[in-house]
């Protein structure tokens, strides 16, 4: 069971309290540390998001900016790819077990919040993380047999006593998103962006533990293939909600942006962590 102790960071804490049974006052706490930051960042990106007219608008924005960032990889994704050692690449798969040893725990909650044939498109990716109920083939069962497979313990609480903030606020934005944001568009913006951009965001990974003679690799090329299809269906899940009611879309262009940076920020966290490994 994972705790709270003295000297936690914000995020630290944050991601214990999102997988935890909270006594009011942690759940007030919880909420306090999320007024002060992903509500005011979400704020920062609405108020810059394009004021659509039409949901094809904001697709076509949405695939131009996919576009642009699998165009320019950056220079963490190259090293990556092409230069890390077995250790540093080892650092930079310690620094994301917070996400992949839980992967997708923190988006059931979206699935209450949304209409029956949005929920539907959700749950058909949902179901596919969760290894359609193969054992075998969940997700984070695939990021465990990584991390046995390099010789790292598979146990949750051994990483979150060592991640960085960035990789906490990676995950702890997917529970905002999905339980408490003040509408579902949000989540739905978030989540079609991040389907999307997997398809070239883990070829460095994926290139990386071939080069390195990984052998457990399949948590990163599965989804090299089948997040073409998650990304349609979360393409259906917006068009759904829009034949329920009107949507907004800046608050699904927020998602968007909102996402592509947090975990911006926790790939370069990661990486740079790496770099700092001798090599």
């Amino acid at each position: 069971m994972l705790e709270v102790r003295p000297g936690d960071s914000v995020q630290k804490r944050l991601y214990v309290y999102n997988r935890s049974v909270l006594t009011p006052e942690r759940y007030a706490e919880l909420c306090e540390i999320e007024r002060d930051w992903v509500v005011p960042l979400a704020a920062e990106h609405e108020e810059r998001a394009p004021r659509f007219g039409f949901r094809i608008e904001l697709i076509d924005a949405l695939h131009d900016l996919l576009g642009k960032e699998q165009a320019n990889p950056s220079g963490d994704e190259r090293f990556l790819a092409e230069e890390a050692t077995l250790d540093q690449f080892k650092t930079v798969v310690a620094e994301f077990a917070v996400d992949g040893l839980v992967e997708s725990q923190s988006h059931i909650g979206i699935l209450r919040r949304l209409p029956s044939k949005a929920r539907m498109a959700v749950l058909r990716v949902l179901i596919d993380e969760f290894g359609c109920g193969n054992d075998d083939m969940e997700h984070s069962r695939l990021y465990r047999d990584l991390v046995t497979e390099l010789g790292m313990p598979a146990d949750l609480q051994h990483y979150v006593d060592r991640a960085g903030e960035a990789s906490f606020a990676y995950v702890n934005l997917f529970h905002w998103l999905a339980d408490r944001a003040p509408e579902p568009e949000y989540f739905l913006g978030a989540y079609a962006y991040f389907e999307a951009s997997v398809l070239y965001a883990f070829k460095p990974f994926a290139a990386a533990a071939k080069r390195l003679g990984i052998s457990n690799d399949r948590y990163y090329t599965e989804h090299l293939y089948i997040d073409s299809f998650h990304s349609k269906q979360m393409q259906t899940a917006i068009r759904a909600l829009g034949e329920h009611r009107e949507v907004d879309l800046a608050k699904v262009w927020t998602g968007v942006t909102l996402t592509s940076a947090v975990i911006a920020e926790a790939t370069e966290a990661a990486v740079g962590r790496a770099r700092k490994v001798p090599a």
